[in-house]
């Protein structure tokens, strides 16, 4: 439950009395609840300051970012900061709704328009998290380079240290080097499961709790298509709108390496094998 003092420290923010609270889903990391002022609704996200330095910061930037591309509803970021151990983020609250007919035709297209937002580099104006993990992003040229630096490597030496041992990944990598198409770099969520979109009230897509970076756009489409929960449908609009390098269905489990070694560092040995066999694939 929200303490009283916390819930002042939001009113002095807001410059509004909140008058109802109650919990929503938030998932491990996060205790989230949906504010009631006279106003409006507001969502508040809180954590550790401790054990999540800068977790809330590096998600209003990201969020602020997509929400600069004007394609997808992304909810407006109002706050955020900490109060005593509490990180917090006050956002936008959300109304979900149905679908409309056209769902996800709408959600390729507007998938292929954020992904044609560029930068001169790869990478982001600050490190992020994926889940709980830190996430890296120092400028690259090279998409290459910055898939295998910033997103392998701290995965693969986290591994390390949880138990888990590879062989011969610098031969992997080469492999790969070669295999990456040299495309400029996109504006990526970063971490495109159907837990990270919802249905807005207007009934069109709306993005949440992103990884962001200007990266490889197929990094999204493997995302997409990783867990699944996703109509075919955006897909194909996606292709015509933004057509993907050729053979690009055949790079899907290069990127799904880096999901995967998140999930098992962050959830252990079920994905281990997985891995496993991309490794062997393209060693």
């Amino acid at each position: 439950m929200l303490s009283k003092q916390i819930i002042e420290h939001f009113e002095n923010l807001l410059c509004e009395k909140v008058i109802k609270t109650r919990t929503l889903s938030g998932g491990d990391i996060n205790e989230v609840y949906l504010l009631i002022t006279q106003a409006k609704k507001l969502v508040v996200k809180l954590n550790s300051v401790s054990r999540f330095p800068g977790m809330f910061e590096a998600e209003a930037k990201g969020l602020q970012e997509l929400r600069k591309a004007n394609i997808f509803t992304i909810p407006e970021v109002l706050h955020y900061g900490k109060y005593n151990d509490n990180a917090f983020l006050l956002l936008e609250y959300i109304e979900s709704g149905n679908k409309v007919e056209d769902f996800w035709s709408l959600f390729g297209e507007q998938l292929a328009i954020l992904h044609q937002n560029n930068k001169p580099y790869f990478g982001f104006e600050s490190d992020n998290y994926i889940g709980s993990l830190p996430q890296y992003n120092m400028k690259s040229y090279s998409a290459a380079d910055f898939y295998i630096t910033q997103r392998l490597h701290p995965q693969f030496a986290l591994a390390a240290k949880n138990g888990f041992s590879f062989q011969n990944l610098d031969s992997f990598y080469k492999s790969i080097e070669t295999k990456i198409p040299n495309e400029a770099s996109n504006l990526i969520h970063g971490d495109l499961w159907n837990g990270n979109f919802m249905i807005g009230q207007d009934g069109l897509p709306c993005l949440i709790d992103p990884a962001v970076a200007f990266a490889p756009r197929e990094m999204d489409i493997a995302m997409i298509k990783l867990f699944g929960g996703f109509d075919q449908e955006l897909f194909k609009v996606y292709n015509e709108a933004f057509p993907l390098v050729e053979n690009w269905e055949e790079r899907i489990a290069i990127w799904q390496l880096y999901y995967l070694l998140v999930h098992l560092n962050l959830f252990g040995s079920t994905y281990y094998n997985s891995i496993t066999h991309i490794l062997n694939k393209y060693t």
